[in-house]
C-alpha cells in the first residue's frame, strides 16, 4: 500500500484514531481532517504515532462546509468518513449538536468526494444503532440480526434514541447519495468498541466500561451489549477500503454479552474495583444474537470480547482513570 493517500475525518476520536494509526503501518500517506490541527490535547496522539512525522498531515475542516473538503479530498484514493457526534448524554440542541452534523456532515463529505477526480471509494462507519433501533430489534429474542434490519426513525423518536435516529438518517442519506450520484460507498455497523485509548479522553463507548469500575454504576442494567475490539472496527474499514469484492453494509459484532456478563468479567479482571453486583430489575434477561458473516468472508477474525476488555482496563489504568 505503499505511497497511497487517503482522507480521515474527524482523525482524533476513537475509532478514528485507530484507522489512522493502522493505516500508516499498512504504508498509507494519511490526511486527517480535525476541527483544529493546532490543539495538541486533541490531536497530539496521532503525531506521535510512528511513521505520523512521514506520512500523516492534519487539516482543519468543518462537517457542514462542504469547501473545507475540497483540497484535502483533491489526489485521494479513499475517504473514511468516521467523524460524527457520538454524545455520552444528550446534547442540549439535539438539531444541532447532533442530527445535523451526523446527517449533513456526511452528505457535505460525499459531496466533496463526488467532487474530487481521485476518490474511488468512501467507508462511512455508521453502527449498530442503524439496525436495531425498533420493537422488533429491542425484543429480537432469538432472532438473528443481520445487514438486513433498519432501525425505525419514529421509534428512534418515541423512545428518544437520538443518537440511533441520527446514524439511521445519516446512513439512508449515504445510500440515497451513493445510488443518485453514482459514488461507491461501503458503510460498517460496529457495535460497542472497547479496547486501549489513544486518545486523551474517554468516548461514550468505552466510558460504559468505566463506569462498572468506576463505582458511578450502582446496579447491574437488563441490557446486552454487541461489543468487539476498537483494532477490529479499524481493520473492517481498511478492509473494506482494499477489497473490490466490499459492497453494502457490515455489521461488526464480536459477539452479544449481557450486562450480568460484562460485570462478572470485569469482577475478574479488577476484582478490587466496586463492580456491581445487584441486578436492576429481576425480569427475565434480555437477549440478542448477531450474525457477523458477511464481514468474516472478507477475512476479518474478531478478537475476543474478554481480550478487548482487558486491553480496555489496562489503558484506564495507564491513564488513571481507576486506581483498583
Amino acid at each position: 500500500m505503499m505511497g497511497r493517500t487517503v482522507a480521515v475525518t474527524g482523525a482524533n476520536g476513537f475509532l478514528a484514531s485507530w484507522v489512522v494509526k493502522l493505516l500508516l503501518e499498512r504504508g498509507y500517506n494519511v490526511r486527517g481532517t480535525v476541527r483544529n490541527p493546532d490543539d495538541l490535547d486533541k490531536v497530539g496522539h496521532l503525531l506521535e504515532l510512528p511513521e505520523a512525522k512521514e506520512r500523516l498531515v492534519l487539516y482543519k475542516a468543518n462537517l457542514l462546509e462542504e469547501e473545507s473538503f475540497h483540497a484535502i479530498f483533491e489526489g485521494v484514493e479513499g475517504v473514511f468518513h468516521v467523524a460524527s457526534p457520538v454524545p455520552s448524554t444528550t446534547p442540549d440542541d439535539l438539531e444541532n449538536n447532533l442530527l445535523k452534523p451526523a446527517l449533513k456532515g456526511t452528505l457535505t463529505v460525499l459531496e466533496a468526494a463526488k467532487k474530487s477526480k481521485s476518490v474511488k471509494r468512501v467507508v462511512v462507519t455508521s453502527s449498530v444503532s442503524a439496525m436495531f433501533k425498533s420493537e422488533a430489534g429491542e425484543n429480537s429474542g432469538k432472532a438473528i440480526l443481520d445487514e438486513t434490519w433498519w432501525s425505525d426513525e419514529e421509534y428512534c423518536r418515541n423512545f428518544q434514541g437520538w443518537y440511533a435516529l441520527s446514524k439511521t438518517l445519516a446512513e439512508r442519506a449515504a445510500w440515497d447519495f451513493a445510488k443518485e450520484k453514482g459514488l461507491d460507498v461501503v458503510v460498517m455497523n460496529p457495535g460497542t468498541m472497547v479496547g486501549p485509548i489513544l486518545q486523551g479522553s474517554v468516548n461514550a463507548s468505552t466510558l460504559i466500561v468505566l463506569k462498572y469500575l468506576n463505582g458511578s454504576l450502582k446496579e447491574i442494567p437488563n441490557r446486552v451489549f454487541g461489543f468487539l475490539h476498537v483494532k477490529d472496527a479499524a481493520l473492517a474499514h481498511i478492509i473494506g477500503f482494499e477489497d473490490p469484492s466490499a459492497e453494502g453494509r457490515y455489521l461488526l459484532v464480536e459477539r452479544a454479552i449481557h450486562a450480568k456478563e460484562l460485570a462478572d468479567m470485569l469482577r475478574i479482571i479488577c476484582p478490587n474495583c466496586p463492580v456491581p453486583e445487584k441486578c436492576e430489575d429481576n425480569g427475565p434477561p434480555l437477549e440478542a444474537n448477531y450474525c457477523c458473516d458477511k464481514i468474516k468472508k472478507l477475512g476479518l477474525v474478531f478478537t475476543p470480547s474478554e481480550e478487548a476488555l482487558r486491553e480496555c482496563v489496562e489503558s484506564f489504568k495507564a491513564k488513571k482513570l481507576i486506581n483498583c
